[in-house]
């Protein structure tokens, strides 16, 4: 049996948790909070940098939500469809979850860790830097959703796209920055059950995002 040590807020553990769901995988989920200590030890003591998501199989342990998704491709015939089977297509698919990665959940958390370092009063240039970097993000995807179209669903790139999509929206709306095409998609990677299951899960949490959610019954 695997067992996936996450939290449910957490963007990355839905990264990891989207591929699970989509694909009826069997699993256990481990809790990280103050009430299960012990599954925060583990992760402590087993990764580098006390991070989650991991995964357990067995004996063998991944961390890191990219590499979860990779190892679920290549050892369960349920989930080889995350990643394609060509050389050139994965390369293809491994380019664009860096860029929602990198360009798109890492500018998001430049705004998310602006807030926490000073909560009375964050620093608007970095805000505001975070937020022009973050719009470049959006209409270099804009224009990618336009000449390739979406991505079938459930890939690396569909898993990577939704938790940080969905996310960044609270930080700067899509909608705003003219980018209708990303946009829609983010409305149709968020009707996926799988991932439906995800932001039903972290509702009880949204008070734990600085500087708060935009609207408690939005998405």
């Amino acid at each position: 049996m695997l067992q996936l040590y996450g939290h449910p807020f957490s963007s990355y553990t839905w990264k990891a948790l989207i591929p699970l769901y989509a694909n009826a995988v069997s699993f256990t989920f481990r809790m990280l909070d103050p009430e299960h200590p012990e599954n925060q030890a583990f992760v402590q003591q087993r990764t580098p940098a006390g991070k989650f998501p991991v995964l357990l199989d067995g004996e063998k342990l991944v961390f890191e939500a990219t590499s979860i998704i990779e190892y679920l491709a290549a050892t369960r015939s349920e989930c080889r469809m995350l990643l394609p089977a060509d050389s050139v297509g994965a390369a293809h698919v491994r380019m664009l979850d860096r860029v929602f990665d990198n360009y798109v959940m890492g500018n998001l958390f430049r705004v998310v860790q602006t807030h926490l370092a000073a909560p009375a009063a964050p620093d608007q240039v970095e805000i505001a830097t975070a937020r022009q970097a973050l719009s470049r993000a959006y209409r270099w995807l804009e224009t990618w959703l336009k000449a390739e179209g979406e991505p079938p669903s459930v890939t690396l790139v569909t898993c990577a796209a939704a938790p940080s999509l969905f996310y960044a929206d609270w930080v700067l709306p899509i909608g705003a920055e003219g980018c209708p095409r990303l946009a829609a998609w983010r409305s149709v990677l968020l009707a996926l059950p799988s991932v439906a299951r995800c932001v039903d899960d972290a509702r009880p949490y949204r008070k734990l995002f600085p500087p708060g959610p935009p609207n408690p019954d939005r998405d």
